[in-house]
């Protein structure tokens, strides 16, 4: 069960490297109301500050986080090195960036959101991967998507809530996806934004997890244990509560060890008989547990599907014919039946041509008068030119050139209609060639 998840993150750097999306693969995407909390869930549940902050809507392009745990041998072979948990960080698989430096990956995810979506808070449907590899943390796969905002801000897009509506539906539509929706505590869960697109799309609510933020910023003398327990909005894999670090933590350097110890306390004082099925370690584990058990459901679709895709491409595959050993040989094979299809009398290519030489091309010369347009005193007038002061016994050379251009001149048009002709001709005719005979000689 444990290899679930590391197989479906290799399967899906190489549907991301091929550019295949026919399969869709299992994964949990989360959503979100803009400034819901939904940043400080990830890296609370990675334990590293890797996320842009800031106000506004800051998650600007998909983010696809993989974690990955390594034994804490492989940890401490990197402490030797001078190495801690390690993040790979790519807009493309196959070109990755490798980072020590949590910072940099903070600083690289700004900057290649900028280079797709610009400066100007707009999004972009291209995502980006990160692979963080981490003894303290457990396999999953996440998808970061922009929070759901209502009204442009700034020089944002003003059809930037639909923009943002759009990109989510094209996960959370995805019948093998697991949806994390997140909504903060000091808000009405009646009106979560998150949880009506998911209901939208998964009725059921079989592929639902809400997580309620922000627990610690309610109103005094309120507090969410209808909401933990289900009362208000039931949800079938269950509701989670986590205390995110304000931003005065963030600001003071607060690690993310000691926020994680102060939201225990947090849940052990208001809610002590739920303590232990909140919090960000419990929903670390719950979402491994769901996504390992959603991949095992999954798998029969997705190996019947595989096995269809394979069938079909192996025999667009044999269609083509056999391996080709000597490219250069078969090139020339190739070339010499093309020229022999094209001089062949099946094409009639020949008779055509000859048609449009003789016919065509010809008794649109014959109707030019040579001499049209050109007068005696034009030729006089091109001699005296020539000559200058001088009389001249024979026609001079460049008179004749200068009258003779002239009227060659008059010989483009039907010069070029006819080199049309040809060429539409030699189209028909390859044409005919390619669906005559399009079997490659062995």
């Amino acid at each position: 069960m444990e290899t679930l998840i590391p197989v479906i993150n290799k399967l899906q750097e190489i549907f991301n490297t091929v550019g295949a999306e026919v399969i869709q693969l299992p994964q949990i995407v989360v959503i979100g109301a803009q400034s819901s909390g939904k940043s400080s869930v990830l890296e609370s549940i990675v334990g590293r500050d890797f996320l842009p902050r800031g106000s506004g809507i800051v998650t600007r392009r998909p983010l696809v986080l993989q974690l990955v745990n390594v034994s804490s041998l492989e940890e401490r072979q990197r402490a030797a090195s001078g190495e801690t948990s390690k993040g790979v960080l790519g807009a493309r698989v196959g070109s990755p960036w490798t980072f020590t430096d949590f910072d940099e990956i903070r600083q690289e995810i700004e900057t290649e959101t900028e280079r797709t979506t610009g400066t100007n808070k707009g999004i972009s449907p291209e995502p980006l991967y990160l692979k963080i590899y981490s003894p303290h943390v457990l396999n999953l796969t996440l998808v970061d998507l922009p929070g759901i905002t209502k009204v442009p801000v700034g020089d944002q897009p003003p059809d930037i809530e639909g923009q943002v509506r759009e990109m989510i539906l094209s996960y959370v539509s995805n019948p093998n996806c697991l949806i994390l929706a997140v909504t903060a505590a000091n808000t009405d869960m009646a009106t979560s934004e998150a949880l009506k697109l998911a209901r939208d799309v998964d009725p059921d609510g079989r592929r639902t997890l809400a997580v309620v933020t922000k627990l610690d910023l309610m109103d005094a003398g309120t507090d969410a244990m209808d909401v933990l327990m289900g009362r208000v909005i039931p949800v079938k894999l269950g509701i989670i509560g986590v205390v995110n670090r304000s931003q005065h933590d963030i600001n003071t350097g607060k690690s993310i060890a000691e926020s994680l110890q102060d939201e225990q306390g947090l849940l052990q004082k208001r809610y002590p008989s739920l303590a232990n099925r909140n919090g960000t370690r419990h929903l670390a584990k719950t979402l491994n547990r769901l996504l390992m058990h959603h991949i095992r459901d999954c798998l029969p679709e997705l190996k019947t599907r595989v096995n269809v895709l394979t069938a079909q491409y192996q025999s667009v595959l044999q269609s083509y014919g056999q391996p080709i050993e000597d490219k250069n040989a078969t090139l020339l094979q190739i070339i010499t039946k093309f020229a022999t299809e094209v001089g062949s009398g099946e094409s009639c290519g020949g008779a055509r041509m000859c048609y449009i030489f003789h016919e065509t091309f010809g008794r649109t010369l014959e109707s030019i008068d040579p001499l049209a347009g050109l007068t005696m005193l034009d030729i006089l007038t091109a001699i005296r030119n020539a000559t200058g002061p001088r009389p001249a016994l024979f026609v001079p050379e460049v008179s004749f050139e200068l009258l003779v251009k002239r009227q060659i001149k008059r010989l483009e048009d039907p010069s070029l209609r006819c080199v049309e002709l040809v060429h539409e001709e030699l189209q028909r005719i390859i044409q005919h060639c390619s669906t005559y005979n399009t079997q490659v000689p062995p």
